[in-house]
């Protein structure tokens, strides 16, 4: 069996920024702490992964995958999450592949990494970056109003640290949310975001390349 790395989730993670938001994202490259960076330290941004304390719920998910029945439109894409381990950006998110079932096994809620990884960018954990991000996959379904609680308290964390998150990404499956940490944090009106939809046939091709190694490259 091959060993799991991250790898797979930062590529992905790569590959959905330059698609939904621009070349401006083209030039990063997937290294550590932080996972993704620019060459010329403009920007790092962390890529970890969130999921509520219910770990047989990723063990439910692998089990699936054994001796179930399959739609025929579904066994190409189940076919590539069997053979692949991973199946992140398959099948609405359904199954877990084999290889990335410890990356979601041993995930933290949501507001525990949050806090996790704050404290790790205010202590210079990161390096010296002009700007930091952080990209969060959720496994957990949240609606805009849980994601807009969810860029406070970021800001409620970091508000008094000389080194701070600019910008919040979260994942879902289908939908990318962008939080500008330093636009909410500066104004005394509502919070917002914006968000992007990640169609089908998006998540496959990014899924594709991600398991290749290789850049998108938006058409």
């Amino acid at each position: 069996m091959r060993k799991f790395d991250t790898c797979f989730f930062e590529r992905y993670a790569q590959i959905t920024l330059e698609t939904l938001l621009g070349e401006g994202f083209a030039d990063l490259v997937n290294e550590d702490r932080p996972d993704l960076q620019m060459p010329d330290r403009s920007l790092g941004i962390e890529v970890t992964r969130a999921m509520e304390s219910r770990k047989d719920v990723a063990v439910r998910l692998l089990k699936e995958m054994a001796g179930m029945e399959i739609k025929d439109e579904d066994k190409e894409e189940v076919g590539q999450i069997i053979s692949s381990g991973y199946g992140y950006g398959l099948q609405d998110g359904r199954y877990i592949g084999h290889i990335e079932y410890d990356y979601w096994a041993l995930a933290q809620p949501l507001r525990r990494i949050i806090e996790s990884k704050v404290g790790k960018v205010g202590s210079g954990f990161y390096g010296d970056f002009k700007e930091y991000g952080l990209y969060i996959f959720c496994k957990d379904h949240l609606t805009l109003d849980e994601v807009l609680l969810t860029i406070d308290y970021t800001n409620d964390l970091q508000r008094n640290l000389d080194v701070k998150y600019t910008h919040l990404y979260i994942s879902l499956i289908d939908r990318l949310y962008v939080g500008n940490l330093s636009a909410a944090d500066h104004t005394e009106g509502p919070t917002t975001c914006t968000y992007y939809d990640i169609s089908r046939p998006m998540c496959r091709s990014f899924f594709k390349k991600a398991l290749a190694g290789e850049p998108d490259r938006a058409e």
